[in-house]
């Protein structure tokens, strides 16, 4: 078991990610969270494994998860956020494109952040100085890069004739396509991705402050080093909310101009 806040995180996604794999397109249950949105049992496996590894080490400790809420020590100085299987239906139908992400908060600073990959088996990994993958036990160092041309961008909190933000409307404008190749992966797998350079970028609109699925990715990125803001480059507690993260200051001022060209930056007074 890891003594610091970054080992027992990746102690407890290897263990949540091993769980996941032993449930890949094997009979699973259902269950309903809402419109449109459902958790499966390897959800929930998933997260009992990671919180029977973190409350057994940190006892006095705050943990928020993704299926059960919030547990432990309502005043403890440290915070637990947890999203066992972000891309849930990815998982569901037999899509091997999922991430398992754990941050620790201490105040406000986050102290440690994994993004983890079940079926690749690596982790993406800070404790806030500096980025790292971790594959077949050894670390190396994560270097953001705009090689790739690729920007993430997610459709999960889209919703049509709600105005501000249409990344629909950004996966067709004109003056994205000229500079940048657009995907669609619906994990925030992708943000890990940023930091380790697979891509260019990474943006969604939403409020994404105590974030179980964005925490650790944000993190992650501003580790190695990355350009993370707002939709519009502002901070990301201020409207519109959002995040934009980017390998690079260019990239990151290039797609804040086209969102902002869209959405028009007077909307959005705070």
């Amino acid at each position: 078991m890891g003594d610091t806040d970054g080992e027992l995180a990746i102690v407890a996604a290897q263990a949540a990610g091993g769980v996941i794999r032993s449930r890949f397109r094997a009979p699973m249950t259902r269950y309903a969270k809402g419109r449109n949105d459902f958790a499966t049992d390897a959800d929930v496996a998933a997260e009992r494994a990671i919180l029977a590894i973190l409350a057994a080490a940190r006892p006095e400790d705050r943990f928020i998860a993704e299926e059960s809420g919030g547990t432990g020590e309502a005043a403890a100085a440290r915070v637990w956020l947890i999203d066992p299987l972000c891309g849930t239906r990815n998982f569901a139908t037999g899509t091997p494109h999922v991430a398992v992400n754990i941050a620790a908060r201490v105040g406000s600073t986050i102290t440690a952040a994994v993004v983890a990959d079940p079926f690749a088996e690596e982790v993406f990994w800070t404790e806030g100085d500096g980025a790292w993958l971790r594959r077949d036990g050894l670390d190396s160092r994560l270097t953001p890069t705009v090689e790739s041309r690729l920007v993430e961008v997610n459709l999960d909190y889209w919703v049509p004739g709600s105005g501000g933000f249409e990344p629909a409307r950004l996966l067709g404008d004109p003056a994205f396509h000229a500079d940048f190749g657009a995907r669609v992966l619906s994990t925030t797998l992708a943000v890990g991705w940023v930091a380790a350079g697979r891509r260019a970028a990474y943006v969604s609109d939403g409020d994404l402050r105590d974030s179980v699925h964005f925490t650790s990715g944000i993190a992650l990125c501003r580790a190695a080093g990355c350009v993370v803001t707002g939709l519009l480059g502002q901070p990301m507690d201020a409207p519109p909310y959002g995040v934009v993260a980017a390998a690079d200051a260019e990239t990151h001022a290039a797609l804040v101009e086209i969102i902002a060209a869209q959405i028009g930056s007077e909307n959005f007074s705070g």
